[in-house]
C-alpha cells in the first residue's frame, strides 16, 4: 500500500513542503481520513496501529472540510458544561472565605461578575474552530508568529500541566475523605489513569465522555445543596460581607477569572471539526451556557458552604471537616452525618467528576507541545497526551500537602498570562485584520508568510511590566497593586493591567513592524 509514496511526513500538511492549501489527499492521492498512516516510517506505523484502535491521529495539522462532520452545538455545549460542573469549581468558590476572608454576599457578586468577565474569550476564541479548521495555539501563530508563538505555547503547557495537577489533588482529596486510608498518591493515579483512557482516543472520545459525564455530577450538587439547605444552616449562615473589603474583593476576583478564562489558550481545540457553515452566534451562545451555569452554580455553592465554618454553634463540624481534609472534608460534612454510606458514594463521583475537568488539559497539552517544533509535530499526538500525564502525576503527588497555596498561586498565574495574550489577539483581531476576513489559513505553517511576531512579543514584554506592577501576592506587591486595598497587600489588579499593558503596547508596535517587515 502506498509503495510510491513518501515513506515520511514531509508532504503532511504542516510539516513538509507540500503546498498549504492543497490538502495531503490531493497531493498523494492518499484516501481522505488516512492522511497519516502512508509510508514505511516509524510515525506511519504507529498511526498505522493507532487507525486500527480508532484512536484519533490528527494533531495540529489543519482539519480539511470534509472531515469535519460534527455538527451539533450540544457538542460544543455539553463540553464545557462538563468540563466545569466539577469539584475544582466548588473549591474555587471555597477560597473566597478561606484565604480572602470575605463574607457571603461579597463572594458571591466577585464570582458572579468576574465569570462573566472571564468566560468571554472562552466563547469568542471557539467561534475560531469551525472558521479555520485550526487549533488555538495554531491559531496563536497569525498574532504572534511562528517563533513567537513558542512562548506562548510553553505558557500554556504549564498552564495543563498545573491545572491537572491541581484538579487530581481535588480528586485525592476527597477520595481521602471517604476512606483516610487511602493516600494522596493513589486517588491521583486513579484518576489520572481513568482522564488518559479518555484523552487517549482523542476528540470524538472526550466529545462523547464529556456529552454524559456532566449528568451525574450535577445530581451529586443538587443532593449537596438540598441536604445543606434542609440542615437549616443555610438560612442560618452570615451574610454580611468580609474583613478585607476592597483588597480581598479584587485577589479573590483575579482567581476567579484565572479559572473562568483557563480555558482561552484552547478554546478553538473543540470545535474545529464542526463545519465552517456553523453559526458563529449559535457556537459563542453554546459556549458560554456551557461555561456560564456550571461555574455560578458550583462556586456559589462552594461559597455558601465553606460561609457556614463561620457558625458559632460550639461545634463547628463543617471547620472540623476542611481542617481534616480540606474540600473533601467540607463535602463530608453536609453528606456523611445525613446521609451516611450514599454520602461517601456522592463523593466519589465527585472525585471522579475530575475526569471531565482534566480531559480537555491533556488533550490540548499534547497539541501545544506539537507547536513548539517540526520534530514535536513528528510525534503522535496520544503519545504526547501519555508523556503529558506521567508528568502532572509527578507534580501533583509532592503537592498534594500544599494543595490550597497551590490552587491560589496558580490561578492567578493563569489568569496574569492568559490576559496578557488576550490583550494581544483580540487587538490584532479587531484593529489590524478586521475581523475574521483578514485571516489567511493557508499559511498557518508558512514561517516566512506569517507575521514577524516581534511586537507580539514585546507587547507581552509589556503586559508582564503591568503584571508586575499590579499583582498581590506573599512574595510581592506590586506599586499599584498596593493602593488597590488594604496594607500589607494591597488588591490584586495584575491581570487588568497586564492586558491593557499588552493592549496598548501592540497598537504601538504592530505598525511598525508592518511598516519593516510588510506581513
Amino acid at each position: 500500500m502506498g509503495q510510491n509514496l513518501e515513506p515520511d511526513l514531509e508532504k503532511a500538511p504542516g510539516v513538509g513542503s507540500a503546498p498549504c492549501n492543497v490538502p495531503y489527499e490531493e497531493s498523494t492521492g492518499a484516501v481522505p481520513g488516512e492522511t497519516f498512516v502512508y509510508g514505511d516510517s516509524l510515525y506511519a506505523k504507529i498511526q498505522r496501529i493507532a487507525g486500527k484502535l480508532r484512536i484519533e491521529q490528527r494533531g495540529i495539522e489543519r482539519v480539511p472540510e470534509n472531515e469535519r462532520t460534527d455538527t451539533s452545538y450540544l457538542n460544543i455545549g455539553s463540553m464545557w458544561l462538563a468540563a466545569n460542573m466539577v469539584v475544582s469549581s466548588f473549591a474555587i468558590g471555597v477560597l473566597g472565605k478561606s484565604v480572602f476572608y470575605l463574607g457571603f454576599v461579597d463572594a458571591i457578586l466577585v464570582v458572579l461578575f468576574f465569570n462573566l468577565l472571564g468566560v468571554m474569550t472562552v466563547c469568542y476564541f471557539s467561534c475560531f474552530g469551525p472558521v479555520f479548521g485550526l487549533r488555538q495555539m495554531v491559531l496563536s501563530r497569525f498574532w504572534f508568529g511562528w517563533w513567537g508563538v513558542k512562548l506562548i505555547a510553553i505558557f500554556n503547557i504549564l498552564a495543563c500541566i498545573g491545572w491537572s495537577s491541581v484538579n487530581v489533588i481535588v480528586g485525592a482529596q476527597l477520595i481521602n475523605a471517604v476512606n483516610s486510608n487511602v493516600p494522596g498518591f493513589a486517588g491521583i493515579i486513579i484518576i489520572a489513569v481513568c482522564t488518559f483512557l479518555v484523552t487517549l482516543f482523542g476528540y470524538k472520545v472526550v466529545h462523547a465522555y464529556e456529552y454524559w459525564s456532566w449528568i451525574p455530577t450535577f445530581i451529586i450538587f443538587m443532593i449537596i445543596l438540598g441536604v445543606f439547605a434542609h440542615s437549616g444552616d443555610f438560612v442560618n449562615i452570615p451574610m454580611g460581607v468580609g474583613t478585607s473589603e476592597l483588597g480581598g474583593i479584587l485577589s479573590f476576583g483575579s482567581t476567579v477569572y484565572g479559572f473562568a478564562t483557563g480555558w482561552t489558550s484552547y478554546a478553538a481545540d473543540y470545535t474545529v471539526y464542526q463545519p465552517s457553515s456553523q453559526s458563529r452566534r449559535k457556537v459563542f451562545l453554546s459556549t458560554w451556557i456551557g461555561l456560564i451555569v456550571p461555574l455560578l452554580f458550583t462556586e456559589m455553592l462552594g461559597v455558601a458552604v465553606m460561609t457556614a465554618t463561620s457558625l458559632n454553634d460550639g461545634n463547628n463540624a463543617y471547620q472540623a471537616g476542611y481542617n481534616a481534609a480540606g474540600t473533601g472534608g467540607l463535602l463530608g460534612a453536609v453528606l456523611f452525618p445525613r446521609l451516611g454510606g450514599f454520602g461517601k458514594f456522592c463523593v466519589v463521583i465527585l472525585a471522579l467528576s475530575i475526569v471531565a475537568n482534566n480531559c480537555p488539559n491533556i488533550y490540548s497539552v499534547a497539541l501545544t507541545l506539537q507547536v513548539l517544533g517540526r520534530w514535536t509535530q513528528r510525534v503522535p499526538r496520544f503519545i504526547w497526551t501519555f508523556l503529558g500525564t506521567c508528568v502532572y502525576v509527578a507534580i501533583s503527588i509532592p503537592g498534594y500537602a500544599n494543595f490550597e497555596a497551590v490552587l491560589e498561586n496558580f490561578m492567578n498565574f493563569i489568569g496574569y498570562w492568559l490576559a496578557i495574550y488576550e490583550g494581544i489577539a483580540l487587538t490584532d483581531h479587531f484593529v489590524f485584520k478586521r475581523g475574521f476576513a483578514g485571516y489567511r489559513p493557508e499559511i498557518y505553517d508558512q514561517p516566512k508568510r506569517l507575521p514577524p511576531g516581534i511586537a507580539a512579543v514585546l507587547a507581552f514584554c509589556c503586559g508582564i511590566a503591568g503584571m508586575v506592577t499590579g499583582m498581590s501576592q506573599k512574595w510581592w506587591v506590586g506599586p499599584i497593586a498596593l493602593h488597590a486595598g488594604e496594607a500589607p497587600f494591597g488588591g490584586d489588579v495584575g491581570f487588568e493591567l497586564g492586558f491593557a499593558f499588552a493592549a496598548v503596547g501592540y497598537l504601538i508596535l504592530r505598525p511598525i513592524e508592518l511598516r519593516i517587515f510588510k506581513r
